[in-house]
């Protein structure tokens, strides 16, 4: 069954689609659908994630898939946060007032135009990494935790999406480390393993990531709603779902 994903990050469509192909789903990115990007403007990652998705299942007509994540710093009151992918930008934009207090007093703004979207994804990184690193200068207490949200939508008016989360912590180490990953995975540290989200092998992240652990528990609720199936019976399922609604 077709799914699309309400992302354009290309490492995410990879993991996603390694992880539902199994249970029967064809993920698809919404750009190669035509579909352009959601705003963000909401201060919480399940009131972003919902707007992804509605979006979405709206233009293309087919269940979608959207997941808000991002990283939050104890030390620095939870930024990133839903700013994670434009911590860079909301840092540069105002340096007099220090970057950990600018972001966190505009988690709630949508993407100022021509930032975050300019540019390859890997600049992002590592402007971003940069800019956290510069953040928890001089501070000891780098306790951190990754956090994600996904919610799947059947259609765009379903009064019942299916919402998951899961979570991941560990710490912020200050050089990077490895050459997998996205984001701030250089720099994440996790304390089981002692390796960074870059050093880690694909299928051990999986086992211990915040997206990873959020995609465990949206498939065990598909399970559920399936009367207990599993696999493709799950994605087969919500192509009862999507039909019954229209």
């Amino acid at each position: 069954m077709r799914l699309v994903l309400a992302s354009g990050n290309p490492g995410k469509l990879v993991e996603f689609r390694r992880l539902l192909a199994p249970l029967g789903f064809d993920v698809v990115a919404q750009a190669e659908l035509g579909i352009a990007a959601a705003d963000e403007p909401h201060v919480t990652f399940v009131e972003n994630a919902l707007a992804k998705a509605r979006h979405a299942s709206a233009a293309t007509g087919l269940p979608a898939l959207a997941d808000d994540s991002g990283l939050c710093v104890d030390a620095l009151g939870g930024a990133p946060g839903v700013r994670s992918a434009r911590y860079a930008d909301d840092c540069a934009a105002d340096r007099a007032d220090g970057c950990a207090a600018r972001t966190a007093g505009r988690v709630g703004i949508a993407n100022p135009p021509g930032t975050a979207a300019a540019g390859p994804r890997g600049d992002t990184d590592v402007r971003n990494n940069a800019a956290l690193v510069a953040a928890l200068a001089g501070i000891a207490d780098r306790r951190a935790h990754y956090y994600c949200v996904l919610v799947l939508t059947r259609h765009a008016a379903d009064p019942e999406p299916v919402i998951a989360e899961g979570a991941w912590h560990g710490r912020i180490v200050d050089a990077p480390r490895g050459a997998r990953g996205f984001g701030y995975d250089p720099h994440f540290e996790d304390p089981e393993t002692g390796l960074t989200g870059a050093e880690l092998p694909l299928e051990r992240k999986n086992e211990l990531s915040h997206r990873g652990k959020a995609m465990r528990s949206l498939i065990a609720r598909l399970g559920r709603e399936a009367g207990g199936a599993t696999g493709i019976d799950a994605s087969r399922a919500i192509d009862a779902d999507v039909r019954n609604a229209r």
